[in-house]
C-alpha cells in the first residue's frame, strides 16, 4: 500500500484553491463548523461506550 505524502508545493496549491473557493472571511466559519462536527462525533462515540458499560452492569431484560 502506497502512502500519500504531500510536498510543499502541493500544500500551497491546496491552500490557494481553498482560498479561491471560500474566500478569506468564510474559512474561519468553515473551520468552526468542522470543529463542532468533530466534537459532536466524539461526544456521540463516548455516549455509545457509556451505554455499553451500563448495559454490562444491568442484568434486567432490555425493553425497546
Amino acid at each position: 500500500m502506497k502512502l500519500l505524502f504531500l510536498g510543499t508545493w502541493e500544500i500551497i496549491v491546496i491552500v490557494l484553491v481553498v482560498l479561491l473557493l471560500f474566500g478569506g472571511k468564510k474559512i474561519p466559519e468553515l473551520m468552526k463548523g468542522v470543529g463542532k462536527g468533530v466534537k459532536s462525533f466524539k461526544d456521540g462515540m463516548n455516549g455509545v461506550g457509556d451505554e455499553k458499560d451500563e448495559n454490562k452492569n444491568d442484568n434486567s431484560p432490555r425493553v425497546e
